[in-house]
């Protein structure tokens, strides 16, 4: 059974990772756009759906940066000496 708990959680993870984040962005683009219509014409944005696209960016920006940083935390602590995060240094 603990395989298959295994299994699982690395599934949903996956998916939350592999195709949440790109659908936040896709949301995130489409509530930026909000005021662009389909016909070329532009109508008044809407400053909350707007502000939520840009935090929507925010937010995915961010577990892109936490990622690349968490893949090269044992590169920069030999280099720098520096722990970004407070664990999983050898």
């Amino acid at each position: 059974m603990a395989v298959a708990e295994s299994i699982l959680r690395v599934f949903l993870i996956g998916l939350v990772f592999g195709a949440g984040l790109p659908a936040l962005f896709a949301l995130g683009l489409r509530l930026w756009a909000n005021g662009y219509n389909a016909d070329g014409t532009v109508t008044n944005h809407n400053p909350v759906l707007k502000a939520l696209g840009g935090a929507l960016f925010l937010l995915v920006s961010l577990a892109i940066v936490i990622g690349i940083l968490w893949i090269t935390r044992q590169t920069i602590y030999f280099h720098f000496g520096i722990k970004i995060f407070p664990f999983g240094y050898k």
